[in-house]
């Protein structure tokens, strides 16, 4: 019997890059908008085979005749509006591809393009993760799927064509193993089913360390023990390693792993909570990063720590009032139950830190609703203790197109995370998103250290660019070029 599920890794477009277009293949030209403004309605549009043609970034017309079949607009030519017009151009294509097999017609599984002589290195790598990621689904069916595109052809002449696809496709595959992880509903992800899919994803050169809850008992990690112990799947810890020779850096990265979150005992409510299978979202991203950070192979030196447990209701449940110690001895009053991410975080910051010895530090996690009001749906929350490092971070966003904005470490909320009868408090008041960040830089040993909130990007429900409903792989692509930059 077939598995329904869908593979992990996904299986990606091949992008191939040729000298020139071939006769007999569906062909797709790029244009710009006719005007520097490509919002500009007053302006006259092209008109192809008596086709009205806007130019605007991912306006995709299918056009008759014996020229071009498809024509995408770019806009102004920005490098972001060559990604979003790939994200276009693949699921038109994709949407074309069906409905010629749905009438009988005969099935095309290749497409292609010639890139505009204006192209830079930056347009090329927006271009392909558009091509790569727009036509990304995740469905788990028992009948066929619908037929997709499996190659584009790039036709150019820039000799460095071929390694900018190459690397590009690296970062895109990160973002989409990110997204298979996260969506991969939770009646088979359990903490064990993300610990042994890690191991067998990771690549031949990351070393993968598996520790299962007895071991997380005997060195004490109290936090992962305390969320995990609800659940009749106990938590695992993930260790993955990339070691380069010649590497004078480490970065440390960490990643929440909760697998399916109810809240525990402060449970969530009805309306929403399917969407929990996501929540590991920072643990799939920092997975699938070093995966892609040994891939390029920069030589900088990364280990990842992903803490998996799921946050269930039990007879063994944690509770509100409960105080938990940490790996590393640290206390913790714990004052909601569903602010389980934070204490999953705290145990892996401290070993990481004290087992690794890093030099910079950095945690991705779907942690507080307060940054989806924050900042919204697209932009992930920065905070960071070190400006040298969050202009890294950011900077590397901005270069693989996923945005982040810097968030206030306040140190007037700092004292509301001091403890009454623990050390700290896992709640503490004060606005939602900083003082979470506050709480986990009691765990960091004032190390640069970059705490990375993507609750708002990390889930989506619609198209837009190069994202489709469902997971979005966010945070995965800034952690690869940070490393990359690192080296």
């Amino acid at each position: 019997m077939r598995n329904p599920l869908p593979p992990v890794p996904a299986t990606l477009l091949d992008i191939e890059v040729a000298a020139e277009l071939r006769r007999g293949v569906p062909t797709a030209r790029l244009v710009a908008a006719p005007d520097s403004d490509p919002n500009n309605d007053d302006v006259e549009p092209l008109e192809i085979e008596g086709v009205r043609i806007t130019g605007k970034a991912g306006d995709v017309q299918t056009v008759p005749g014996g020229g071009p079949r498809w024509v995408a607009g770019l806009g102004g030519g920005e490098p972001k509006e060559y990604r979003r017009t790939g994200a276009a151009l693949v699921r038109a294509v994709n949407a074309a591809l069906a409905g010629d097999v749905a009438h009988g017609g005969k099935a095309f599984r290749a497409v292609q393009l010639e890139l505009p002589e204006e192209a830079s290195p930056e347009h090329v790598t927006e271009l392909v993760l558009g091509l790569l990621l727009g036509g990304y689904r995740f469905k788990v069916t028992g009948e066929d799927p619908s037929p997709s595109v499996r190659t584009v052809r790039l036709a150019g002449h820039d000799p460095a064509l071929p390694s900018l696809v190459e690397r590009a496709s690296v970062l895109a595959a990160a973002t989409a193993l990110t997204r298979d992880l996260a969506n991969t509903p939770s009646n088979v992800k359990t903490p064990a089913w993300l610990a042994d899919t890690a191991a067998r994803v990771a690549g031949p050169r990351v070393e993968v360390t598996v520790r299962d809850e007895k071991w997380l008992a005997a060195e004490g990690f109290g936090g992962v023990l305390a969320v995990g112990g609800g659940s009749a799947r106990p938590p695992r810890l993930v260790e993955l390693a990339y070691k380069p020779a010649g590497a004078s850096r480490h970065l440390l990265l960490v990643g929440k792993g909760i697998t399916f979150d109810t809240g525990g005992l402060s449970i969530k409510p009805a309306d929403g909570m399917h969407l929990m299978r996501t929540d590991m979202a920072g643990g799939a991203a920092v997975i699938a990063a070093i995966r892609g950070i040994a891939a390029l192979g920069p030589a900088v030196r990364v280990t990842a720590l992903v803490p998996c447990a799921e946050n269930h209701v039990s007879g063994s449940s944690y509770r509100p009032g409960d105080i938990v110690r940490h790996y590393g001895g640290k206390t913790t009053e714990v004052g909601n139950t569903d602010a389980e991410g934070r204490m999953v975080l705290a145990d892996a910051l401290v070993y990481g830190i004290k087992r690794f010895a890093p030099d910079y530090v950095v945690d991705a996690a779907t942690l507080t609703g307060a940054m989806k009001v924050s900042l919204g749906l697209r932009t992930g929350g920065l905070f960071a203790s070190d400006d040298t490092l969050a202009s890294l971070v950011s900077a590397a966003g901005a270069r693989v197109g996923e945005a982040w904005w810097r968030m206030p470490l306040v140190e007037d909320y700092a004292e509301n995370v001091r403890g009454e009868f623990g050390d700290v408090r896992q709640t503490p008041s004060g606005p939602g998103g900083i003082t979470a960040a506050l709480f986990l830089r009691e765990f960091t040993a004032g190390l640069p250290w970059a705490h990375l909130d993507i609750a708002g990007p990390a889930r989506s429900e619609k198209n837009y660019e190069e994202v489709v409903p469902g997971a979005t792989g966010f945070a995965a692509r800034t952690l690869v070029e940070l490393a990359a930059s690192l080296a």
